[in-house]
């Protein structure tokens, strides 16, 4: 499922946008600010001097007010560099929250539902896979891995300006089994126990829902009776393609080392792993682990599972 950032590419943005205001204040604080004292010393001593001699000529001048107005005239800031400085602790403030701690998305399609619907805003956690430069996504320390059962954003293998968040299904070294709906890992068949029918708002109609057991992590999925297992003809060539096997009942994968299998949880509504292949570490954004809002509906508000 594609997901879209509140500002297109926000990480790029927000870095211009700091480097520039950060370089403004740098010259006002370093430069700037110095050289508007120095202009209004030597404004305020000819001024200073011009009255002296009015008062040794006997004239008596009440100018405390006039001088303090223009040393305050002289000292202030240009608008351009007073919203610079204003707005450079804000935007750094913003950009290392983003970057190095939680970052928001939007979720455009259902791909993940019943887990996360269209217009649910999610918070992304930014450093439990690791902490990673900002706007080149380069991991520069490792914190943990990625779990099966995790909800995940991740970088289209596909399209890098693409932000997908998907379900990890397997992790390095997986052998996964898709056979006629049901998941077997490491020759473990996952275990499915029936819910009551879930009602699709979007088109209308009642898909099979089922609480999943992916080893050890609980989850709700949802299977259109209707639709294949697989649609052969949207299996694309990908990297390390050549670690599955395709058929019309499934397919079996083995995971290789630094990537991972990925599904949406609406199981016949979701272009994942299964057709575009494995998701490399570098690849990685984040964990999803909170909704924040659902303007249409506010009970969504809460955690991930």
């Amino acid at each position: 499922m594609n997901l879209q950032v509140i500002l297109g590419n926000f990480a790029l943005i927000l870095f211009v946008l700091m480097v520039i205001t950060g370089v403004i204040w740098f010259l006002d604080v370093f430069y700037l600010a110095k050289q508007r004292r120095a202009a209004a010393d030597r404004a305020l001593a000819d001024y200073d001097a011009r009255n002296a001699k009015l008062t040794a000529d006997g004239i008596k001048l009440d100018n405390l007010g006039s001088r303090a107005t223009i040393e305050a005239a002289l000292l202030r800031q240009p608008t351009w560099i007073e919203y610079s400085g204003s707005f450079f602790p804000v935007i750094a403030l913003v950009f290392f929250l983003r970057s190095f701690l939680y970052e928001p998305f939007k979720i455009p399609s259902s791909s993940m539902v019943p887990t996360l619907r269209v217009g649910d805003l999610i918070l992304v956690n930014k450093f439990t896979y690791g902490i990673r430069l900002p706007v080149l996504n380069q991991k520069i320390v490792q914190i943990n891995n990625p779990q099966r059962g995790d909800v995940m954003v991740f970088k289209y293998p596909m399209d890098m300006s693409q932000d997908y968040i998907k379900r990890v299904i397997g992790v390095p070294g997986d052998k996964i089994t898709y056979e006629n709906k049901r998941l077997t890992v490491n020759g473990v068949a996952v275990k499915y126990t029936p819910l009551d029918d879930y009602l699709d708002d979007e088109h209308l109609v009642y898909n099979k829902q089922y609480q999943e057991d992916l080893t050890g992590v609980s989850h709700r999925i949802l299977n259109n009776e209707a639709a294949p297992t697989l649609s052969l003809d949207g299996v694309k060539k990908f990297p390390y393609s050549e670690n599955c096997t395709y058929k019309y009942e499934g397919f079996t994968c083995v995971v290789p080392q630094g990537n991972y299998f990925m599904m949406g949880d609406n199981r016949d509504n979701s272009a994942d792993s299964r057709y575009w292949g494995f998701v490399p570490d570098k690849n990685i954004v984040g964990k999803a682990f909170f909704v924040w809002m659902n303007l249409g509906n506010l009970r969504r508000i809460g955690s991930i599972h």
